[in-house]
């Protein structure tokens, strides 16, 4: 997994003023935790575009007036109209300590249910790991090519690498809707005696 470099600077004041004060700077007010204090600092918001606006999970090497930290994103606030980065908490990471992170989805292939006119449908961006940092991967690739309709493909159905899955093996990934005109169809292409009729 790719790491990406922050710097940052230490927070003198920790009230919302101060940190309001910040954002007008263009800067984000940002904690680090998990370690044997919490450090409370700011880094530019532009240093954080390749880090949240991305389709890849990435490590993170923070450096704060010197003192370097191995960390991954654990989250990310942002203003509800302005969508602006409001805070962001940092969990800084150990060698042979597993962590969890949010790991995104990635499909490949293509699929006969869509090929067919049908619509994929994302249930799931991404997949909640737990793993040591060297194992945890940057994205998982999801194979659709056997997914046809009326077929989802399963939490279960991937394949765990030196990581475990924490989502429900039972929740789907993807599914293929079927297209308005073939829905009320068999394989024949004749009409169902519908229940809708009955209905």
């Amino acid at each position: 997994m790719k790491t990406l470099e922050i710097i940052g600077y230490k927070r003198a004041n920790l009230g919302k003023s101060a940190a309001k004060q910040l954002r007008a700077e263009g800067n984000v007010p940002c904690v680090l935790y998990g370690g044997d204090e919490q450090v409370h600092f700011y880094a530019p918001m532009i240093l954080f575009r390749d880090l949240i606006y991305t389709q890849e999970a990435h490590f993170v090497k923070l450096n704060v007036e010197g003192t370097e930290y191995d960390a991954i994103l654990q989250d990310a606030q942002f203003h509800p109209v302005s969508e602006i980065i409001l805070h962001v908490d940092f969990l800084q990471l150990f060698e042979g300590k597993p962590i969890k992170m949010n790991i995104p989805l990635q499909f490949t292939g293509v699929s006969p249910g869509v090929a067919n006119g049908g619509t994929l449908v994302k249930k799931r961006h991404n997949l909640r790991l737990n793993a040591l940092p060297k194992n945890m991967p940057e994205h998982l690739d999801i194979d659709i090519t056997k997914l046809d309709f009326g077929r989802a493909i399963k939490v279960g159905e991937v394949e765990e690498s030196n990581f475990e899955i924490l989502d429900s093996k039972l929740a789907s990934i993807a599914v293929v809707e079927i297209p308005r005109a073939l829905r009320g169809k068999t394989a024949d292409g004749e009409e169902e005696e519908g229940e809708e009729e009955e209905a």
